[in-house]
């Protein structure tokens, strides 16, 4: 018989009959984390499409064609619509519940994409991409949100990790559907266009799904609560789940009179907090990979390979190295820590960009137009080693660790503050990448990205705690020891985990 005491009680729990949780033991989770997940797919397959749609486009409208900056802002313009939808996406969330927020994502996101595929100009297009990117900032949001709030301690970061692997999914997939299109006419507005379909399906789906069983504890309703709950947990399980709610509830109760956006920068353990996550999404986007992700059959072009299906081909593989990659993360995040694994990760990253950068220099100045030869594989080679460096790592850990750092009032909030971090590190990445390699060159670009990434590596260093296996409760004593220092918070974790 196993016998651990309970924190704050003289009581003592036998859990020596508890389930032992793995990825795959219980059905009704997945089920939820792969619906959910759809919002992920819908993220993953706006920022994949556009790069082989973008190809066609330019050959139909020839002011995009002409214009690096219009071929930019409809790429980018997804990204100021995602920016204000995550910035709303947190209040909505926490207003409504994560499931009205789903619902309203998926209604936008399938307006978006009937607007894109009718698009009789480049500016309805561009419209179109707005409204697509109002519905990918809410479900970038709320996805990890609802998962990770549906999900047991001892799985959640591979849970969470699952939404990301939903988005490289979705990545893939928009490569698959950017080859099936480009002998049919009106290649680009099918890609464009089929991006309503995951939308309706999740929609469909999410009607029949509850809402998140921590957020209805805290807002809403108890019993419905605890029911959702019973379907996740062992009995044994059970009653621990709800008496830690109960106590957060009181907790909640005494601090949400004062909540503000203010408060996230006033309250020291909260300030640490949203620094750590936002600076994880902040440099997620800086070390290029939606640099690769949007514009890799214009990157594989510029190494020499000219052809449009070619491009789009070589891009497949490195969008289904990101897949690969992702399927690792989900093992690993949950056996190897998150701190640990993004900083394996950025390792990586780091060297393949200076491959990238090296292949991209010696070609241009040993030719004065890029042809295929050594130089062209060697950059094709460094696109794929960065993808796989990067997405066990870095593609999965920033938004794992955002969905649980934060406590339980100030969730939805700095979620969203944080995804709108994410999304403007996106645009400035995108709206300048194609700029800024035609001002100082391809090569000297990924040498800048190299940098960064050596910044990331010194950041998470220093400011990111290892967040693998605790409950949010102990996350909250982890931000009280690093903010006052006094050892309470240490102590707790300490009690909490004997």
């Amino acid at each position: 018989m196993t016998i651990v005491s309970l924190p704050g009680s003289s009581g003592y729990l036998d859990v020596s009959n508890r389930k032992v949780v793995s990825y795959f033991s219980n059905p009704y989770v997945l089920g939820l984390t792969f619906v959910a997940g759809i919002g992920g797919l819908l993220f993953g397959y706006d920022t994949g499409v556009i790069s082989g749609a973008l190809l066609y486009i330019k050959d139909e409208f020839p002011e995009v064609n002409q214009s690096s900056f219009l071929q930019e802002t409809i790429v980018s313009m997804a990204l100021v619509g995602a920016m204000i939808g995550a910035a709303a996406g947190g209040w909505i969330n926490d207003s409504y519940g994560r499931k009205r927020a789903t619902l309203s994502a998926d209604v936008v996101f399938i307006l978006g994409s009937l607007v894109m595929a009718a698009a009789p100009d480049p500016y309805i297009l561009i419209l179109g991409r707005l409204l697509v990117g109002l519905g990918v900032g809410v479900a970038s949001v709320t996805a990890p949100v609802y998962i990770a709030e549906a999900s047991p301690s001892e799985i959640r970061g591979g849970l969470v990790s699952t939404n990301v692997l939903m988005i490289t999914g979705g990545q893939f997939l928009s490569y698959l559907v950017n080859l099936a299109f480009t002998e049919i006419p009106g290649t680009w507005r099918w890609m464009l266009g089929v991006a309503g379909v995951p939308a309706a399906i999740q929609f469909v789906l999410m009607l029949f799904l509850p809402e998140s069983p921590r957020w209805l504890y805290m807002k809403k309703d108890k019993a419905e609560a605890v029911a959702v709950l019973a379907k996740i947990y062992d009995p044994y399980r059970l009653e621990e789940e709800i008496d830690q709610l109960a106590t957060a509830l009181e907790e909640e109760r005494l601090r949400m009179q004062a909540v503000s956006y203010l408060d996230v920068f006033r309250k020291k353990e909260i300030r640490l907090a949203f620094f750590a996550g936002a600076g994880l999404q902040a440099f997620q986007q800086f070390t290029g990979i939606n640099t690769v992700m949007y514009y890799s059959p214009t990157i594989v072009q510029m190494a020499g390979f000219k052809s449009n299906q070619l491009a789009l081909l070589l891009s497949l593989i490195v969008a289904l190295t990101n897949a690969m990659g992702t399927i690792v993360g989900i093992y690993l995040i949950d056996h190897f820590g998150r701190k640990k694994l993004a900083l394996t990760s950025l390792s990586g990253v780091i060297v393949s960009l200076i491959l990238l950068a090296v292949a991209f220099i010696l070609e241009s100045s040993n030719s004065n137009s890029i042809n295929v030869g050594g130089y062209g594989w060697i950059a094709v080679i460094g696109l794929a080693l960065y993808i796989a460096f990067f997405a066990p790592g870095m593609g999965p850990v920033p938004w794992t660790v955002n969905s649980e750092i934060y406590p339980e009032s100030y969730r939805g909030m700095c979620g969203g503050m944080s995804a709108t971090v994410n999304w403007i590190s996106n645009l400035i990445v995108a709206q300048s990448f194609l700029s800024l390699a035609e001002a100082v060159g391809t090569g000297v670009t990924f040498l800048i990205l190299a940098g960064i990434a050596v910044m990331a590596f010194v950041f998470v260093v220093v400011f990111v705690p290892e967040t693998k296996g605790l409950s949010f409760e102990e996350m909250e004593r982890i931000w009280k020891e690093k903010a006052w220092g006094n050892g309470s918070g240490k102590d707790a974790l300490l009690e909490a985990r004997s």
